[in-house]
């Protein structure tokens, strides 16, 4: 994955999706898409039942995701271990390199407004609710219940967050959609050498805003190195980290109240601001390569989650680099994104897609994925606590995992684009000074609120 290079910290502009099914341009689409079901309310679908073309077992699969060429390996391999272990089974899968959700988003309703309809496709927090709400989806309720030799024992061995929130956030009316996936958290990938160079000791994995601030200033003086980059494009990694390590949030846990202008809210974009100010990051807008600027050590760390492991790896740093949790003010605090798996309701293979999803929650696809260098935490807390994700790993990266126990998910309305655009556009003003940080939020608050 790759960030926008308006963003300095050069990090994966995590699950931004913007107008999925939103734009009038695919409306008729997923109205035509709506009427393709399989089943009927009150029984199994035809699938379930594993009849008609919904029950053949054996032939291709078309399953969509979003991947840059270092991704789409990945996920190449883990479909060849698929179809190892069920080689009756074809996975013909499109890895969209879009560079951040809004634009795999659009790609992929433009696929679907033409009639190239997926069996599976793999969707962001982002992207859920507003998925199920349109009726794309079929209700994976009696799969779960069939097969409960694999389905109880993958719920028993998730953090009990995942299922409460794909039902909380990703189901309208109660069903089951999504199987969830591996999930992402924010961190700090710290360079050792800078920090030694800097005659910085190491930070505590729950290190403080102002230990943070204390280590940048003594960094630029002592190296000429940047802390970290600081931007405005995308609120899963630029702008939560920091609000909920504040205690604040762009609204409230049901995201029905906007709380983006709460006095915790206005201090955690002051702070950020004043960080930028002292010159602790490279201006946002440029042509920073944090990558680069990292293995030259003229960046001390880099915010991000899971997926910076695979660049580690790249750049041959996996061992002088030391996972720490965000900086605190009040408490840890990270947002948390997830893959969900849904079944299309218009396809023609659902039983095909459903053997995928369930070898997707066994713990040899987790603990190859993670492996072979699975660009998010493992779903099984197992496989997340195993050698197979923490070898060829920066030190610290189960912090990772233990991040989802005092996440929170990034807030995702149905009308997410619009809120995201009002909290961006808000945080760059704060950030620039092209308004004052309490302007900039009470007038986004209220565009949120409109919204919500």
């Amino acid at each position: 994955m790759t960030e926008n290079q308006s963003v300095p910290s050069g990090r994966p502009s995590r699950r931004s999706v913007l107008q999925l099914l939103g734009a009038g341009a695919v409306v008729p689409a997923l109205s035509s898409l709506a009427a393709c079901s399989s089943g009927s309310s009150g029984g199994p679908s035809n699938a379930a039942k594993g009849t008609g073309a919904a029950g053949a077992s054996s032939g291709q699969l078309t399953l969509v995701y979003m991947g840059d060429a270092t991704q789409q390996t990945a996920f190449n391999q883990l479909f060849a271990a698929f179809n190892k272990v069920h080689p009756e089974i074809k996975i013909k899968a499109n890895g969209i390199a879009a560079g951040d959700w809004g634009t795999f988003a659009n790609t992929v309703s433009t696929q679907i407004a033409g009639g190239k309809i997926p069996d599976i496709v793999d969707i962001a927090t982002e992207g859920q609710q507003l998925f199920a709400s349109k009726g794309l989806l079929e209700p994976l309720d009696d799969y779960i219940k069939k097969d409960k030799a694999v389905t109880d024992p993958f719920y028993a061995g998730i953090d009990p967050h995942l299922k409460e929130w794909t039902v909380k956030y990703g189901s309208p009316d109660g069903k089951t959609y999504y199987i969830p996936g591996g999930y992402n958290t924010m961190v700090m990938y710290c360079n050792n050498a800078v920090f030694a160079k800097a005659g910085v000791a190491m930070p505590n994995p729950n290190w403080t805003w102002d230990e943070f601030e204390a280590a940048a200033k003594q960094i630029k003086a002592k190296t000429g190195a940047y802390m970290c980059g600081l931007g405005y494009g995308f609120p899963f990694g630029d702008i939560m980290p920091w609000l909920l390590t504040n205690g604040a949030s762009t609204m409230d846990a049901d995201w029905k109240k906007a709380t983006f202008n709460s006095p915790a809210a206005i201090e955690s974009a002051t702070f950020v601001r004043n960080l930028l100010a002292a010159g602790y990051s490279p201006k946002p807008g440029g042509a920073f390569d944090a990558d680069s600027e990292f293995k030259k050590g003229k960046l001390a760390i880099i915010g991000a989650g899971r997926w910076s492991t695979l660049d580690m790896r790249n750049l041959k740093m996996v061992d002088d680099v030391t996972i720490v949790n965000w900086p605190t003010k009040t408490g840890n605090g990270s947002p948390v994104g997830w893959d969900g798996w849904p079944i299309m309701k218009a396809s023609k293979k659902k039983d095909m897609a459903w053997t995928f999803l369930k070898w997707m929650m066994s713990k040899d696809a987790g603990e190859f994925y993670a492996t072979i260098g699975g660009t998010n935490v493992p779903a099984l807390t197992a496989v997340a606590e195993s050698s197979a994700f923490t070898n060829n790993a920066p030190k610290g990266s189960t912090l990772l995992a233990k991040a989802v126990s005092y996440g929170t998910p990034i807030p995702s309305p149905a009308k997410g684009a619009q809120v995201q655009t009002a909290v961006t556009t808000a945080w760059q003003a704060a950030l620039t000074g092209t308004s004052s940080v309490k302007a900039a939020l009470d007038k986004a608050n209220a565009q949120i609120q409109a919204l919500l």
